[in-house]
Order: C-alpha cells, then sequence, then structure tokens
C-alpha cells in the first residue's frame, strides 16, 4: 500500500527556523519562505507563522498591534477600547495580504500603531510594558472574537491556518524586511489547529516557536498563571512565552539563567561543576521549581535584538546551528540553513539544555 503524507504520524514533527544578521542588515521575509518550505514533510496544513524583527522602522517608537477579528461586532468593541486607552499613530487598516487557494476561512486581519495616552497610563500606576500587557489580556479574555496575536514594538508576527510557506506568501512576506526572523511549521498532535492557536506565540517583543510537547505543562500553567497570566490558546507552547516574560522582564533574570530555570542541568552534572555554578544553579532551581520544562522540546525565542536556541536536557528534539559571516542561524535541520547560506563558517549541534544566543553587535553580540 502506497502511503501518503499524514497517514503516519509525524513523531518528531513540526519545524522551526530563525536567522538573524548580528550587523543589523535587513533580510527579505522570502528567504524564511525558502528556509521554512525544505521542512515542508514536518508540517500537515494546520499552522504556521513568522516572527520579524526590525520591520517596521518608521514606527519604531509605537507598538504594532496585530489582531484577528471573526465578527464585525468584535472589531467595532475593540477599536471602542483602543481609542480611550492609546494615541492612533495611523488609522487602523487590514493588514495587507494575497489571497491564495491554500489558505481558506481567515478571520478580518488589522494593524493598529499606538502609543499609550499618558494620563492613562499615569492613572493605571503599571509601567508602560505591564500597560500593553494589561491591554492585551483585557482585549483576548474579555472581547468575544477578537485576539491580539502580536504587540510589540518594531517587530510583528504573522500566521495563520495552513502551511508555513503558503502563510508566509498569504502574508507579503517578501514585502518585509528584518534584521531577524524566526519561523514555524506546525504538526499538531495532541491540539487543535486555528489560526490563535498557530506559532509564533507572542507578547511584547517576546516570539516562541516551538516543536516537541510539554510534559510539564500543568504544573508550569498553575504556577505561571498566580502571577497573572491566562492560558488559553490550546496549546502547550503558550506557557513558555510567558515564563520568558515573566523571569526576564519581571524577574531581571539573564536569557542564560532563564535557560537554567527551564532546561535545569541534572543534579549529578551540577555536583561535578566549580562551587561557584553549582551555587546559581541550585538557586535557580530552588528558586522557581515549578518552571522547570520537561518532556522533548527545541523552541526559538525571538526578542529585541536577538534570537536564542535552547533543546530539553535529553535533546529529544533536533536542533542545529551555523553562522556564514554576519549572519547566524538555528533551526531544526542543516538544509533549512543551507537554503538561505549554501555556504556556512561553522556548523555545530548544541548540547542538551544549552542555550544558543546570538544577538546584535551593537547589543553585545559576539
Amino acid at each position: 500500500m502506497l502511503l501518503k503524507e499524514g497517514d503516519i504520524r509525524n513523531v518528531s514533527g513540526c519545524a522551526i527556523t530563525s536567522v538573524i544578521d548580528r550587523s543589523g542588515k535587513k533580510i527579505n521575509g522570502k528567504s524564511m519562505i525558502d528556509s521554512i518550505r525544505v521542512m515542508h514533510e514536518r508540517s500537515n496544513g494546520l499552522g504556521g507563522g513568522f516572527a520579524g524583527y526590525g520591520i517596521y522602522p518608521e514606527y519604531k517608537e509605537y507598538y504594532a498591534f496585530h489582531l484577528f477579528y471573526d465578527t464585525k461586532t468584535a472589531k467595532e468593541l475593540t477599536e471602542s477600547f483602543l481609542i480611550k486607552h492609546f494615541e492612533w499613530i495611523t488609522e487602523p487598516s487590514p493588514m495587507q495580504t494575497h489571497k491564495i487557494a491554500q489558505i481558506q476561512n481567515e478571520p478580518h486581519i488589522y494593524r493598529y500603531f499606538l502609543a499609550p495616552l499618558p494620563k492613562k497610563l499615569q492613572s493605571s500606576q503599571l509601567d508602560e510594558a505591564e500597560y500593553i500587557v494589561h491591554t492585551v489580556k483585557t482585549i483576548n479574555s474579555t472581547i468575544e472574537g477578537a485576539f491580539v496575536f502580536s504587540s510589540g514594538k518594531n517587530m510583528g508576527v504573522f500566521k495563520g491556518v495552513g502551511y508555513p510557506e503558503d502563510i508566509g506568501q498569504y502574508f507579503c512576506l517578501d514585502e518585509y524586511e528584518g534584521y531577524a526572523w524566526t519561523c514555524h511549521g506546525r504538526y499538531p498532535t495532541n491540539t487543535p489547529g486555528w489560526w490563535g492557536g498557530a506559532h509564533p506565540f507572542a507578547l511584547l517583543d517576546f516570539t516562541v516557536v516551538h516543536n516537541g510537547e510539554i510534559s510539564s505543562y500543568d504544573a508550569n500553567r498553575r504556577y505561571i498563571e498566580m502571577f497573572g497570566y491566562k492560558c488559553s490558546l490550546q496549546t502547550d507552547t503558550e506557557v513558555i512565552t510567558y515564563i520568558f516574560d515573566y523571569l526576564i522582564r519581571k524577574k531581571g533574570l539573564t536569557f542564560d539563567e532563564v535557560a537554567k530555570v527551564i532546561a535545569p542541568s541534572f543534579w549529578s552534572t551540577i555536583a561535578n561543576k566549580p562551587k561557584e555554578q553549582q551555587e546559581e544553579e541550585i538557586l535557580l532551581r530552588r528558586l522557581f521549581p515549578s518552571l522547570c520544562v520537561t518532556g522533548p522540546f527545541s523552541i526559538i525565542v525571538g526578542f529585541e535584538g536577538g534570537i536564542m536556541g535552547l533543546n530539553d536536557r535529553l535533546k529529544l528534539r533536533s536542533m542545529v546551528c551555523a553562522e556564514y559571516g554576519n549572519l547566524a542561524f538555528i533551526a531544526s535541520e542543516e538544509a533549512a540553513i543551507r537554503a538561505i547560506a549554501p555556504q556556512l563558517d561553522k556548523v555545530y549541534v548544541p548540547a542538551g539544555g544549552e542555550p544558543v544566543l546570538y544577538t546584535l553587535y551593537e547589543k553585545g553580540g559576539n
């Protein structure tokens, strides 16, 4: 019997890929479409998406909100809320899309460039970042049929139900340029495919793409929801985004420290490390025991000025890193990297639990 795509579950499915030009030079979004296309068999058409950084230089001081609307009423209610709390830098407009047969049943998709109204921000007694987070949570939890899926500055998420290369074409990514990109092709096994549940997941400038399953999801979710987050998007990856926001923005940890929380060394490994490293890792494990993420995973985190890759401690999902000149890459497969840069200076596979961090040179990157 001839087996067709989808007849067998792809147990290591989902594709992730990313690139950053550490000099800050812009990379056309088409490169990411080319990169993810070579991993087509890792997806099943139920989700794909991209995050681009540095794509809105003319509005870099303002928050770019990308929204899905299911109904006209949802749009009207959301805009009524936004106009009371924000200055609108531009008039709201539908995001540019290119209708293709492969993408069906899409919601209404709008983009807003916003700045908090000073009086509203002051009266809220929140800092600006928390004001934005509160706005996103309010819209997503109280306005039926409205969903904020991107809310950072000078960056944006583009995602939906479909194969990632089709989603990229649908959102006209060849008309965007950014210094960094992440991308995901989804193969959901335990959760539904819907527009809001596609990767990347985003909050402020943090975005996460993920391959794998989180066995510790319930423990992670219960802990993070004690601090005002709400996991409601029907996929385990959402909680990772909130963990990064909580530990970095709220608790002030570094990316390296967050990696030690999410994918800590085994106790036997810690025992063989120098005393100073032992004390640091033991302290982090004791401070945030419920944020250890277990199960097979590889993730790429995008943020202002960089990208980070991280595997689970046993390295149960593939992840390859490479460098070529100012370019740095993290992907599920080397083929996805060579689709952008056929010649590479360095290719390597990080160990389980070993964070890989690439930042812009101006941000202190190597």
